[in-house]
């Protein structure tokens, strides 16, 4: 997609940018969208349980295939469309039986082309398969963490995981960050890489946009009191105040912050960023 620079009408609109849209939207299926109700970060009683979110805009949750279950059927793309709950686009597919679904649109997919989902189908863009039929050096994405629960991971804008090796019965599995995980070659996978990957160059411009997406203002710690944020307090314009910055909650903000026995970490060949 193209990246579409506004005119410099106001201050606001300055540096602000968008994504043009896949194309006319006709409306998805209506057995295809669900009306996502506001809940804007309150659980039980009320009580905020996620910060910052809240005031978005009204939108319907568009249904994904990500299990890519309806096996040795042919489906035809149909349209591609925008989609409000994700930053890559979706591709309506029409199946041979008369069935619809939606499917994540990776890059190089085109209205017209043929898709599958089977155990041995050609290793080609918008192809489902396991990973064990998958080729070694193979880019996929939509992969599943356990065979039939559905895609997991690989799911967002220019999304491109790499089948690096094969070994006792697991895919090594290169991620966009430089993590290299241990996936059953049972699990499913789609061919290709996803589209979109300029959503990541987006820049809102003003704050009614980052409004409209059900994201509210945060507040810096150091701004708040003593007893709402452990960098609160002082007097005039002080700092953390303490050796290392931490969250809301009392724990550390930097450094690592996953559990030492946490039981996938058997599965991490290699950390992010090492």
């Amino acid at each position: 997609m193209t990246l579409v620079l506004y005119k410099e009408n106001t201050r606001t609109r300055r540096f602000a940018s968008k994504l043009v849209k896949p194309g006319k939207n006709f409306g998805a299926p209506k057995n295809l969208k669900v009306l996502l109700k506001k809940k804007s970060g309150r659980g039980a009683g009320g009580r905020v349980s996620v910060r910052h979110q809240g005031g978005r805009h009204k939108r319907y949750y568009r249904l994904i295939d990500f299990r890519r279950d309806k096996f040795n059927v042919e489906g035809e793309v149909a349209a591609f469309e925008y989609d409000p709950n994700r930053n890559v686009n979706i591709a309506l597919i029409n199946y041979e039986d008369g069935d619809k679904r939606y499917i994540l649109a990776p890059a190089g997919l085109k209205v017209g082309d043929k898709v599958l989902s089977g155990d041995k189908v050609e290793v080609k863009v918008g192809n489902a398969l396991p990973l064990k039929n998958v080729v070694i050096g193979t880019i996929v994405h939509n992969v599943e963490l356990t065979p039939g629960r559905g895609g997991q991971f690989g799911r967002s804008a220019g999304a491109g995981l790499v089948v690096q090796s094969k070994e006792a019965g697991y895919a090594h599995l290169k991620m966009p960050s430089g993590e290299i995980r241990m996936v059953s070659l049972e699990a499913r996978a789609t061919i290709g890489q996803l589209g979109n990957e300029d959503a990541k160059n987006i820049v809102l411009g003003k704050a009614g946009r980052k409004r409209h997406m059900g994201i509210r203002p945060s507040v810096r710690g150091v701004a708040m009191d003593p007893g709402s944020h452990p960098h609160g307090g002082g007097e005039g314009r002080s700092g953390v105040g303490r050796k290392k910055p931490m969250t809301k909650y009392g724990r550390p903000a930097v450094g690592k912050t996953r559990k030492k026995n946490k039981w996938t970490s058997k599965y991490i060949l290699k950390r992010r960023g090492k």
